[in-house]
């Protein structure tokens, strides 16, 4: 038999449980623009999918694989369950960094001006064209998906470009400017034409944003 003091225990452990795990369940974050307002680089079609189908997927995906991991007392069912953690974490965070990373191009999008970024990618770079299509080449090379990454290398104190496959968040570097180069970022706009999209997209990179995130880990 329980005693009094177990069962009286038990509702009030249930309730602490289901109120801290809502607390803790991640959510899809605003944009901070209009589907349509980078067009015609990235068209409105692309960014509703992708923002509350994709985007959403892997905030449901990680919420589910949270919850059953703290649910589960079982060391290999919570091993298991790394794999869903990783891909949909990692997607959530990759695209939670993607979208402040982008802005209209009437607004602050493409617009790199001088500064600290600036100076730091043509002391790394040479130049900011030659930047761009280091950046371009390699991100295109990514065979199936995944990202193309300019990163802080704290080791180094340089920017440097790195790609990580699928959902993998950037954990070697420090993430400045972060672009997507799963199909579903592109292809009903460019095609399987991804130099197009590469392109296309240095119109709408937030260089201010990514100017911010340089200047909180380059001191």
């Amino acid at each position: 038999m329980l005693s009094l003091a177990r069962k009286l225990a038990r509702p009030t452990l249930s309730r602490f449980y289901i109120a801290r795990t809502t607390a803790l369940l991640h959510t899809l974050p605003d944009l901070p623009y209009a589907y349509n307002a980078l067009e015609p680089h990235i068209s409105e079609e692309i960014m509703k999918l992708h923002h509350t189908k994709h985007h959403q997927a892997y905030v449901n995906g990680l919420n589910a694989a949270e919850e059953a991991y703290a649910k589960s007392d079982s060391t290999k069912e919570r091993i298991s369950l790394q794999a869903a953690l990783k891909f949909n974490g990692g997607g959530h965070i990759n695209h939670s960094l993607f979208w402040k990373n982008l802005a209209p191009a009437g607004a602050e999008g493409g617009k790199l001006e001088s500064g600290p970024l600036k100076s730091a990618l043509e002391h790394d770079f040479g130049s900011i064209e030659a930047f761009k299509k280091i950046f371009n080449a390699q991100t295109a090379a990514v065979q199936g998906s995944g990202w193309g990454w300019l990163g802080y290398n704290s080791n180094t104190k340089k920017l440097e470009i790195v790609t990580t496959p699928n959902q993998d968040p950037l954990i070697s570097h420090t993430p400045i400017i972060g672009v997507d180069i799963w199909e579903h970022a592109f292809y009903l706009q460019y095609k399987n034409v991804k130099p197009d999209y590469l392109n296309a997209i240095w119109n709408v990179i937030n260089f201010k944003e990514a100017e911010k995130r340089f200047l909180e880990v380059a001191k």
